[in-house]
């Protein structure tokens, strides 16, 4: 592989580390925001409510950033396909981590009443936002300089700042929670891991300015680019399903990891009754093993495919799901991390390879668009109500099959939209106006 690849003088090094460090920070800020709904907020913004009320309260919160994420996918879609990849992530990663060190900031409910719940959701839509525009461009800054050949591979490292994310934001939640005392961390200990953040922006906003413009970008003239119907709008004239296969595969991936992640930390220490630390260890062990897992699947769809890592995933992740809460409900450590790991192995190999797909079914002059739109919107059907419709459930039953059902179902729909779209491994993006090749078994 080329150090530097052709139309741009940045090495894919340098632009795999742009990517990661800022989608880790994306994610880093995101997920951390999940785990203290689950964990804090109900008592430091909610405390009026009872546990499990104010539970589903901070998780409706946690929603709202989801429904922003289109807002923002379709905006930076719109000047990253006319004016460059690099400009608008240099914005979302400025937006991403101001809007985290803000959270760390707002007054609890005892302080300010419902004013703190108001600035929660507002600034959580500015999260929202940012993210809305990051994923897709951090991943075309890789899969518009990759070699076909290696193309699943690299592009992966961008979802690796999911696990990154997850982490590093477990990490500092563990340590805090396990240092200090329940009234302590309530009080101000899950301030300072928002706060921190602000050290890991500085940082990315720096390797983001050294990396150069994507090349199939750059290799667009300036009339093709800047005249014509707005990019979403070509993207919808001319590949509306691919946006709903994108949404398809995705959606089902996002609902069964936000059940593993988020809502198993309530599960555990709400329903269970057991120590906060031992759903932060679960999420934490499972994290680390995706660093490897994600890369792993990636590199194998360069060679049988990205369709066919998927429908394997979706398929294992279905049976597992199956087995899930009955080893969660052991309350063994062992076996909640046992059962943590499983899920989270298919669903590596689910969200690994949808980095260079889902890059790989768009055209050039909307690519950027098509990424972050079916992206986005996935999130909205997907994640952003999953841990709140299993508390509903688990709430309205008093069981968990129906959240099983529930994934299930969600798996199911994964199965039937990977079946339904085309192979593209070794597609070519560079060209512009093509969209990667079909091949067999392809619609």
């Amino acid at each position: 592989m080329s150090e530097t690849t052709a139309g741009s003088e940045t090495p894919i090094r340098r632009a795999i580390l742009g990517s990661l460090v800022g989608t880790s920070l994306e994610w880093y800020d995101f997920f951390l925001y999940g785990s203290a709904a689950a964990l804090v907020f109900n008592e430091v913004f909610f405390p009026t409510f009872d546990p499990l009320t104010g539970t589903l309260l901070s998780f409706l919160t946690f929603a709202t950033g989801f429904l922003a994420r289109p807002i923002g996918g379709i905006l930076a879609g719109h000047y990253g396909d006319r004016f460059g990849r690099k400009k608008v992530l240099l914005f979302t990663v400025s937006l991403m981590g101001g809007s985290t060190v803000a959270i760390g900031l707002i007054p609890s409910y005892a302080t300010i009443g419902v004013a703190g719940p108001i600035l929660l959701i507002v600034v959580r839509l500015a999260q929202g936002f940012a993210l809305g525009g990051e994923w897709a461009g951090g991943a075309l800054m890789i899969a518009e300089r990759a070699p076909s050949t290696r193309r699943g591979y690299l592009t992966s490292f961008v979802q690796v700042g999911v696990p990154i994310g997850t982490l590093l934001s477990t990490a500092v939640l563990y340590l805090m929670s396990g240092t200090l005392s329940r009234d302590a961390f309530v009080q101000w200990g899950w301030r300072i891991p928002f706060l921190m953040s602000i050290v890991v922006v500085l940082i990315a906003i720096y390797i983001r300015r050294k990396v150069g413009e994507s090349p199939a970008f750059t290799e667009l003239d300036a009339e093709t680019r800047t005249t014509g119907h707005a990019p979403i709008l070509n993207l919808l004239k001319t590949q509306p399903l691919d946006v709903l296969r994108v949404i398809g595969i995705r959606a089902g991936a996002d609902i069964v990891y936000y059940l593993l992640v988020t809502f198993l930390l309530t599960y555990v220490t709400t329903t269970l009754g057991l120590p906060r630390s031992v759903g932060l260890l679960a999420t934490l062990i499972g994290a680390g093993m995706q660093l490897f897992t994600y890369p792993a699947f990636a590199a194998l769809s360069d060679r049988y495919g990205r369709k066919s890592l998927t429908i394997f995933g979706a398929a294992g992740a279905l049976v597992w799901m199956v087995a899930f809460f009955p080893l969660v409900d052991t309350k063994s450590t062992g076996l909640i991390v046992l059962a943590v790991l499983g899920g989270l192995f298919f669903h590596s190999a689910m969200y690994g390879v949808q980095a260079s797909w889902i890059c790989e079914l768009f055209d050039t002059r909307h690519r950027y668009s098509g990424a972050s739109l079916g992206y986005q919107l996935s999130g909205i059907v997907g994640g952003s109500l999953a841990p709140t419709i299993a508390v509903a459930l688990l709430q309205a039953s008093n069981s968990t099959t129906p959240v099983v059902v529930y994934a299930c179902a969600a798996l199911a729909l994964v199965l039937v939209a990977a079946s339904l779209t085309r192979e593209t491994r070794g597609g070519d993006l560079h060209n512009p106006g093509a969209v990667a090749k079909v091949r067999s078994g392809a619609l």
